[in-house]
C-alpha cells in the first residue's frame, strides 16, 4: 500500500538512522534465534530490542547476533526492579542502552511518584556509565510525564550524562504533538520508538484504537517530525513498536519506516 508523500523529496536520514524493532513484534518465536534474526535482516532491520524477560539464555542471543550481524542495540527493562541487572544484560549482548519507564502509583502523591522514580533511575546512572550503557526513559501512557516540559525537567533534575529519553513518537499524540516534543527535549533524545496514531479513530473507537493505523497513515505529521530531527542532527536507532505479525508484515513495517523517516 502506498504511503502519503507528505512533501518528502529527499532522504535526510539515509545512513544516519538504523532500523530495529521490538522482539515482541515477531509473531513466530518458535524459530531458532539465528534463523529468526536472518529473517529480520531480510525484512530490512539492522537490530532488535528484546525485553529483559525475553532473554532466558543470554549466550544464545549473543551467539545469534554475532552469527547474523543483527544488532541487539537495547534491552527493554520497563517495570524491572533491578535496573543494574538490565544494564549488565545489555552490555553482555553488545547493546548501548536500556529502555525504562516511570510508572504512576495513584495511591501516592504526584511528588512522591516524581521523586521516587527519579531516585531509582538516577541510581542506575553511574552503573550505566561504567558499563557504557545509556538509561533511556520512554514516554508512556502512565498519566505521568505527559508534556514535553515534564520530561525535560524530569531528566534535567536527574542530571546524569547517561540518562536520557527513548522518545516514542506515537505515544505523545494522545496529549500532544509529536514534533513539538522534539523541539523541547531534542538534546535528551537517545533513541526513537516508531508507531502511528490516528486521532479520528481514537475519538470514535477509544484511545487505544488510535494505534490501529499503519505507520504513515494516521495523524502524525511525519514531515514535521523529520524536520525537527534534522534540526537536532539526530543519528542512531529507531525501533518499530507496533502489533506483532508475520514476516511480510514486518517487511512492510520496515518499508514504512524508511519512508516516514526519510531513510530512503
Amino acid at each position: 500500500m502506498a504511503l502519503p508523500a507528505q512533501g518528502q523529496t529527499t532522504a535526510p536520514f539515509k545512513g544516519k538512522i538504523r532500523k530495529c524493532l521490538k522482539w515482541g513484534m515477531v509473531k513466530d518465536q518458535s524459530l531458532p534465534l539465528p534463523e529468526a534474526f536472518r529473517k529480520l535482516k531480510a525484512c530490512g532491520y539492522d537490530g532488535v530490542e528484546p525485553s529483559f524477560k525475553h532473554v532466558k539464555d543470554a549466550d544464545s542471543w549473543l551467539a545469534a547476533s554475532k552469527e547474523t550481524g543483527l544488532v541487539i542495540d537495547c534491552v527493554v527493562g520497563a517495570g524491572e526492579p533491578d535496573l543494574n541487572a538490565v544494564i549488565d544484560l545489555a552490555k553482555k549482548l553488545g547493546g548501548d542502552s536500556i529502555l525504562v519507564t516511570t510508572g504512576y502509583d495513584q495511591k501516592k502523591t504526584w511528588w512522591e511518584n516524581w521523586k521516587e522514580s527519579q531516585a531509582k533511575i538516577k541510581a542506575a546512572g553511574p552503573h550505566g556509565e561504567k558499563q557504557g550503557i545509556k538509561v533511556l526513559i520512554e514516554n508512556v501512557w502512565a498519566s505521568f510525564l505527559i508534556s514535553p516540559l515534564d520530561m525535560q525537567h524530569y531528566v534535567e533534575e536527574i542530571a546524569h550524562p547517561f540518562v536520557g529519553v527513548h522518545y516514542d513518537v506515537g505515544n505523545v499524540m494522545r496529549w500532544g504533538v509529536a514534533e513539538h516534543w522534539i523541539q523541547v527535549i531534542g538534546k535528551h533524545i537517545g533513541k526513537l520508538d516508531i508507531k502511528e496514531y490516528d486521532l479520528g479513530v481514537a475519538m470514535k473507537e477509544g484511545m487505544s484504537a488510535g494505534f490501529k493505523k499503519p505507520i504513515g497513515e494516521g495523524s502524525i505529521n511525519w514531515a514535521a517530525v523529520r524536520e525537527e530531527l534534522v534540526k537536532i542532527n539526530y543519528t542512531g536507532w529507531a525501533a518499530a513498536e507496533v502489533a506483532a505479525g508475520d514476516w511480510d508484515y514486518l517487511a512492510d513495517v520496515a518499508q514504512r519506516m524508511d519512508k516516514v523517516l526519510g531513510i530512503v
